[in-house]
């Protein structure tokens, strides 16, 4: 009788060792993708994780209750000894469940493309650890594909913890201009103007129908493995945020699609991590300005550039005593 995942797992310290499950790398090499035989119509799910806290747990036990699960893949960036002791316990009782460990926080877009390199479905699940999916969230999904097979890549209606549907999970691409518009809601001022439309598009009229969106969270980003080898993975320079836009702008410009299906919803508690939220706004801060870089030098001149890049940094250091202090009050009521 298998035990059951979260918090009724306990930790023993006589158990076997998980060679099956288990894949230890001592480095990582900058490989190419090899096309492997896939299993059709099933799901082989990425998960990476670092420092993800109790939620991690909850997110396994979600994805292993679905159907058209192929393999759950776990990419451990760096968890506690604690929580690895329970990923071994679960590998131990789910022929399903992978890890990866022994490589050390390689980022996020470097330890996607490790776990795609060991998956065996026809599609990807890109998923955040601190992501719970509601039951019976693969099947549509995938069943989506099946209907409109032009489509790249797809995602659900992503849902804070009291319902509302979160920013971020459908959007416009980034460009510099619309990272204005957003920034000073310039929006309000034509609000029915092609060029005054906002980046994030949670607070627009709710979609009661599958529907093409330009970008999507890498939060729940289902991809056919075909696509995702076809464009090479992720941008493994970017070693935090930013990385599924610069992946919708890739599909973009190879005249891909991407779905949104809002019928279909899954929770994203988000900020789970144990990290000084300082450093994660740093990554993001550095990413903007590799995305920007890569993609818009022909379109805006040099100094534009630099001087967007300057405003970013610029506004995360008015930003850090605040996420500082709030941090450290966090902290300080934990104890």
């Amino acid at each position: 009788m298998k035990k059951p995942i979260g918090e009724h797992i306990s930790v023993n310290e006589n158990s076997p060792k998980y060679d099956d499950n288990v894949v230890k790398l001592s480095g990582v090499k900058n490989e190419p993708f090899k096309t492997s035989e896939e299993a059709e119509g099933v799901c082989s799910v990425v998960i990476v994780s670092y420092k993800t806290g109790e939620i991690l747990m909850d997110c396994i036990r979600s994805v292993l209750e679905q159907n058209r699960l192929h393999q759950l893949i776990l990419v451990d960036n760096g968890n506690s000894k604690h929580t690895i002791q329970l990923l071994n316990e679960i590998a131990d009782n789910e022929p399903k469940f992978e890890i990866i460990t022994g490589h050390g926080n390689v980022g996020f877009s470097k330890g996607c493309n490790l776990g795609v390199r060991r998956a065996r479905g026809e599609y990807i699940l890109l998923l955040n650890p601190d992501s719970i999916l509601h039951s019976n969230t693969l099947d549509p999904a995938i069943r989506a594909f099946q209907t409109h097979p032009s489509t790249s890549a797809l995602t659900v209606r992503m849902e804070n913890s009291d319902g509302t549907e979160q920013r971020g999970a459908r959007r416009n691409l980034m460009t510099p201009w619309t990272c204005c518009v957003e920034q000073f809601r310039l929006d309000r001022f034509a609000p029915n103007h092609p060029h005054f439309q906002r980046l994030n598009l949670n607070e627009t009229r709710p979609l009661t129908e599958i529907t093409p969106v330009q970008c999507i969270s890498g939060a729940f980003m289902l991809i056919p493995k075909k696509v995702y080898l076809e464009l090479g993975g992720m941008d493994e320079d970017y070693f935090l945020h930013v990385e599924d836009i610069d992946f919708c702008m890739r599909i973009e410009k190879m005249g891909g699609s991407i779905l949104y299906l809002p019928t279909v919803s899954v929770t994203h508690k988000r900020s789970t991590s144990d990290i000084y939220p300082g450093i994660i706004e740093w990554h993001k801060a550095r990413s903007f300005c590799k995305y920007f870089g890569k993609h818009f030098t022909k379109q805006y001149p040099n100094w534009a550039l630099r001087v967007l890049s300057l405003a970013i940094y610029l506004r995360l250091l008015l930003r850090l005593p605040t996420i500082t202090f709030s941090w450290l009050i966090g902290k300080f009521w934990q104890r």
